[in-house]
C-alpha cells in the first residue's frame, strides 16, 4: 500500500521502525505518522464511532477531526495522523465507551 514509483516524486529509502499494533509486531518507515504506517500495512479501520459503532479511518490527516484517535503507549485519544512513529510504540484501537486495551 506504499507508493514506491511515482512519475514526479522520488522517495529515499528510510530505516524501518518496529512497533506493535494490537499485540502484533509490525514495521513502519522513519518519518511515517502512526496512521500512515498503519495505512501502508493495509490497516484502514483505526477505530469506531461511539454512537453507531461505524468504522473510522485516516480522514483529515491534519489533526482536526479525531477519526484517527488511538491508544498509544497506554495514552488514549492520541491523534495518530499527526503523531510520528517511534521505535517500540504500542498502538491499540480505542474501544467503545472509554474502555481501552
Amino acid at each position: 500500500m506504499r507508493i514506491k514509483n511515482h512519475p514526479i516524486l522520488t522517495f529515499t529509502q528510510e530505516a524501518e521502525i518496529a512497533f506493535t499494533f494490537e499485540g502484533k509486531s509490525v514495521k513502519g518507515i522513519k518519518g511515517d505518522t502512526i496512521a500512515s504506517a498503519l495505512s501502508a500495512l493495509g490497516i484502514m479501520t483505526l477505530g469506531h464511532s461511539i454512537k453507531r459503532n461505524r468504522p473510522r479511518g485516516f480522514y483529515c490527516a491534519i489533526g482536526n477531526c479525531a477519526s484517527c484517535s488511538m491508544v498509544v503507549n497506554g495514552v488514549p485519544n492520541v491523534r495518530t495522523c499527526i503523531t510520528l512513529l517511534e521505535e517500540n510504540m504500542d498502538v491499540w484501537r480505542q474501544m467503545d465507551k472509554g474502555v481501552y486495551k
